[in-house]
């Protein structure tokens, strides 16, 4: 199921948190709220972990990875670095990247199988990425947009790109990733997927500005609603008044 959140007063939840199927990464905030609307969804699943980045709390822009590893940038603390791999699962492998661009998470798009990359990343970075992450890495192009992890989301279910995306490279996109897309925005129209939502195999963040049409493009294409329909029938309940209210908010 898709939820909405913000961090304080913006909507770009990708920006100040980071999701995978084995752990969750939110900035540190003057609010509580943020995290808590995490680990009220995640707490059973993963760990949510509380971290900042070279001393900024815009965490999801970032960092890149999978279930298997996190990549963190050249700015990151030793003692940023040493909390994380306190507090992430020991299987996770936490490494810091020399690499000259380095907002990892807009230009690393990446699943549990394969990882879409900015066309001018380092080929050291390259090598990193498949060996931590355990990916195939490809340097590709988001709708002429570079920044892949901005304008594209995947995850082993499906995945979303920019709404300018061509057909041909949806297709081309599709079969490098091996799961189905779909063109879509998020935030009421915005094309940054990077930045609007968080999304890994059983669910998904996004802002409050988020619209019922997107939301219900977001469950439909990375196969939410089937993790829906396992839910015990007082969960199933509670996930259907939360959708009408959000719907009703929206017309209003």
């Amino acid at each position: 199921m898709a939820t909405r959140c913000s961090f304080e007063n913006s909507n770009e939840v990708g920006v100040f948190a980071a999701l995978t199927n084995s752990y969750c990464l939110t900035g540190i905030g003057g609010s509580e709220n943020f995290y808590s609307v995490f680990e009220a969804e995640l707490a059973e699943h993963i760990p949510v972990v509380h971290a900042t980045i070279g001393g900024n709390r815009f965490v999801g822009r970032t960092v890149a990875g999978n279930r298997r590893g996190l990549l963190v940038p050249n700015t990151t603390t030793d003692i940023e670095l040493q909390h994380l791999r306190n507090s992430l699962p020991d299987a996770v492998v936490v490494q810091r990247v020399e690499e000259r661009l380095s907002a990892l998470g807009n230009i690393i798009a990446a699943n549990d199988y394969v990882a879409l990359i900015h066309p001018d990343t380092d080929r050291l970075t390259e090598d990193v990425i498949a060996d931590v992450l355990g990916v195939e890495v490809f340097r590709q192009t988001v709708g002429g947009q570079a920044l892949v992890g901005s304008y594209s989301k995947s995850t082993n279910q499906g995945g979303m790109v920019h709404p300018r995306t061509s057909l041909e490279d949806i297709e081309e996109l599709s079969s490098l990733l091996q799961v189905p897309l779909v063109a879509g925005t998020v935030n009421r129209g915005s094309d940054v997927l990077g930045g609007g939502m968080v999304v890994n195999d059983f669910s998904a963040f996004c802002g409050l500005d988020t619209t019922g049409t997107e939301i219900s493009v977001i469950e439909s294409i990375f196969k939410l609603q089937t993790q829906q329909q396992n839910m015990q029938p007082g969960q199933q309940q509670q996930s259907l008044v939360s959708g009408m209210r959000a719907s009703l908010i929206d017309q209003l």
